[in-house]
């Protein structure tokens, strides 16, 4: 091989990655054409030298034995089903926007070969939900995964929406301190869970909502029994109300209902031969009042009264 053996072999391994498959292998004849193309004159033989070495440097090149030969990448990194699977999540999620989504997927096409890139030009319906046009939540993301991983606080702005749909720094501007612990996935939107030093306890901030996110050279306050999955079984629709211990009278054929949401481990006793009591910790908030409703009237508050009271007035606003 003339003009650099080293250039041929980058040369090769970039063609083969790109334009070969199972469906598609390349004769030596379609390679000698290719190098050709880039100014490299070479024999069969080169060809053959050049794909031993790619093979013993770990690149799986399958050989379809005929009167000619044919070769395509084997073993990738992602599989077509996988890199489907992947281009089908980053469409259907609300968190990244459409520009973001054709970069993505356009970035996923290249971990396979040209002809299959174009099954990952799929059109997924999403039910209801609008891709956001806010790009600077990917960077807020990364900086609070990094705030996680180091146990460091973060500063950011938190906005808000004016009836004019104008966007607002919540309390002129203010920078709240925040010690993240976890980042958790609701709904379609990312929220931030940990410490908040303005409110002195456990919160949770909308993290396309965080603005102007930096991390700080200051240790986390941890908090040593927080625990993300008994967080969220308790947090209905991430609303940060106070928890209470809630007491509910159940039609028994809601039971596996209760098991979704709470968990095998929630409190139980049989009542009578058609209903049963749950006790559970809950935000008494609206998502969990409406996850009552939707039951409608197999699940009922007992106790305490102050929440049975507050769902009964919501029920008197709904009529």
């Amino acid at each position: 091989m003339k003009n650099g053996s080293q250039y041929g072999l980058l040369l090769l391994q970039r063609y083969l990655y790109k334009r070969t498959d199972d469906k598609h292998p390349a004769s030596v004849s379609d390679i000698l054409a290719f190098w050709q193309e880039h100014g490299i004159q070479a024999g069969r033989k080169s060809v053959y030298s050049a794909i031993e070495v790619l093979q013993s440097s770990g690149m799986d090149i399958v050989c379809v034995k005929s009167t000619q030969n044919r070769y395509f990448v084997g073993a990738r990194l992602f599989e077509l089903p996988e890199l489907k699977l992947l281009v089908d999540a980053v469409e259907s999620s609300r968190f990244i926007t459409a520009k973001k989504s054709e970069q993505l997927i356009e970035k996923l096409g290249k971990l396979t070969s040209e002809s299959y890139a174009y099954q990952l030009d799929r059109h997924i319906y999403m039910d209801g939900t609008v891709k956001p046009e806010n790009e600077c939540i990917y960077y807020s993301v990364d900086k609070i995964h990094s705030a996680i991983q180091e146990k460091c606080q973060i500063t950011f702005q938190y906005f808000e929406y004016t009836p004019k749909k104008e966007k607002v720094l919540k309390h002129d501007g203010y920078r709240y301190q925040f010690s993240p612990y976890v980042l958790i996935w609701n709904k379609d939107y990312y929220y931030a869970v940990g410490w908040s030093n303005k409110h002195g306890k456990l919160a949770q901030f909308r993290v396309d909502r965080m603005t102007a996110v930096e991390l700080l050279n200051q240790t986390a306050i941890l908090a040593p029994d927080f625990d993300p999955a008994e967080y969220v079984q308790k947090v209905f629709g991430m609303y940060p109300d106070a928890l209470c211990t809630v007491e509910l009278l159940c039609d028994n054929e809601i039971m596996r209902s209760v098991i979704d949401r709470f968990g095998e481990n929630v409190q139980t006793e049989t009542v009578d031969e058609q209903h049963f009591r749950a006790t559970v910790e809950v935000a008494p908030s609206p998502p969990f009042f409406s996850w009552v409703f939707t039951f409608s009237g197999k699940i009922r508050i007992v106790s305490p009264a102050a929440v049975l009271e507050e769902m009964q007035d919501m029920a008197a606003w709904l009529k």
